[in-house]
Order: C-alpha cells, then structure tokens, then sequence
C-alpha cells in the first residue's frame, strides 16, 4: 500500500477548553518526570498517563501500544474494553497505528477515522466506534518502541496544543520503555547465568553420587523436570539444596 500522508489539522492552542490547562499540563509532566526518577514500575508509569490524557483532553480511549519484538502490543489502556491489555498485538505498519509506528509520524483525523484506508478494525474492539484519532509514536534515540492513541466517538479537531502535549509525554515515555527493556534483558540474563551456574553444580553432584557421566547427569535432569513439570533450574536447585543440608558443617 502506498505510504499515505499524515493528517494533522492545525487549530487554536488550548486543550479541550479547559481553563488553568497549561498549568496542569506542567504538574502534570512534573509528576511523570518524578515517577521516573523515582524509578516506579513501567505499568505505574503507564496507568498514569493514560488516566491524565483521558481527563486533560476527553478522549474516548486512550492506547498505549509497546513494541516487543516486531508487534506492538497494547500495555495500558483507558476504555470499556481493557481486558484486551496484553492481548491485543499488531505488526508495525498494519492499521493506522502500524503506519505511525512504521512512519514515526503522527497521524490526526478530526473525523471519518474508520473510512481512513490505513483504519483496521480489531474482533476485540468490534463495538467501538471512533470519529477522531490521534497516533504519537514512542521513540527513544531514534528507535521506535511504542505507540499512544486518543480515540473520540464524535469529531474532535485535534489542537497543536494537544499533539505537542502527547508527543512530549511520548518522548518521556520513550526513554522509560527503552530503559525498561534493557532492565529486562539484564536481568534475563542474569537468570540464565544463574541457571547456568547452578545446573552444572547440580550435573557434577550426580556424576559424584552416581557416577553418571556429563551428558546422563544432564539428561537425568532433563528427565526430572519434565516429569515433575518444573524448570532445571528448579530441579537443580533441590539437588544442591540436599547436598548442603548432608554436608557436615
């Protein structure tokens, strides 16, 4: 499909008509920037957002996809169906939120968001139905790593006051998200060394008391755990546990 343009309409600087709305927009951001300092759970940090885009601008619903591998999946959300949160996944460049995550654009209907040929309609979803959408992709230092979305029923002329907002609070959530993953692989592979190290002490105990060879104590292993349905680690873990308690002290 050929690339379409973004759509982003300029209009008055406000925010939903609200007065005092660029005072909370800073309490606001002065609050997020606190929660990462403060290095509160990602999850935390999400809900938060989520809930002060719903009130500071009226959306319907409000997305915040993170992209994991090469989909993007939804992590937070303020709608009737939130159960779909962790569940509903799409690739980058499938649907409006794909063409912003693949596009690193934002993308603002004021209305007729369904009849936009980039629009993909979700089983989950199937009740909702949205006149206006706004699409900020998440990037830190040049890597993509989510999407947030604000959905209205009726039209809604999205304000450049609006779009900067989302955009800021994307580039804040951008670093969080990348810094999160990293925490994540460090402490996947932390684990993995930990396995590691455990399951060989578990294999040279069982070469010692039984006198198995390196690969019989590594099937024998294999074999406990798959037939008392827990990790080798775990498996390992018992074996090294019951010979510190026989060691004498």
């Amino acid at each position: 499909m050929p690339d379409q343009p973004k759509t982003i309409e300029p209009e008055v600087e406000s925010v939903s008509g609200q007065p005092g709305g660029e005072s909370l927009e800073v309490d606001f951001l002065h609050e997020i920037g606190g929660l990462l300092a403060a290095a509160e759970p990602l999850e935390k940090v999400l809900a938060q957002i989520v809930e002060f885009l719903y009130e500071m601008i009226g959306p319907d619903s409000v997305f915040i996809y993170v992209l994991e591998g090469d989909e993007l999946v939804l992590r937070a959300s303020k709608n009737p169906n939130s159960e779909v949160v962790n569940r509903l996944k799409l690739r980058v460049g499938e649907g409006i939120t794909g063409w912003v995550a693949e596009h690193r654009e934002p993308a603002a209907m004021a209305r007729n968001a369904a009849k936009d040929p980039r629009f993909l309609s979700f089983s989950e979803l199937a009740e909702d139905s949205y006149e206006a959408f706004l699409s900020v992709p998440m990037v830190s230092r040049g890597d993509l790593v989510g999407v947030i979305n604000l959905q209205h029923r009726l039209p809604h002329m999205h304000t450049r006051r609006e779009i900067a907002l989302v955009a800021t609070i994307s580039h804040l959530v951008g670093s969080e998200v990348s810094l999160a993953r990293l925490d994540e692989q460090v402490t996947e592979l932390s684990d993995q060394l930990e396995t590691r190290k455990l399951v060989e002490r578990a294999k040279g105990l069982l070469q010692r008391d039984l006198g198995l060879s390196e690969e019989e104590s590594y099937l024998t292993l294999q074999r406990q755990s798959r037939q008392r349905r827990i990790t080798m680690k775990q498996v390992a873990e018992a074996i090294v546990l019951s010979d510190d308690v026989r060691r004498p002290k």
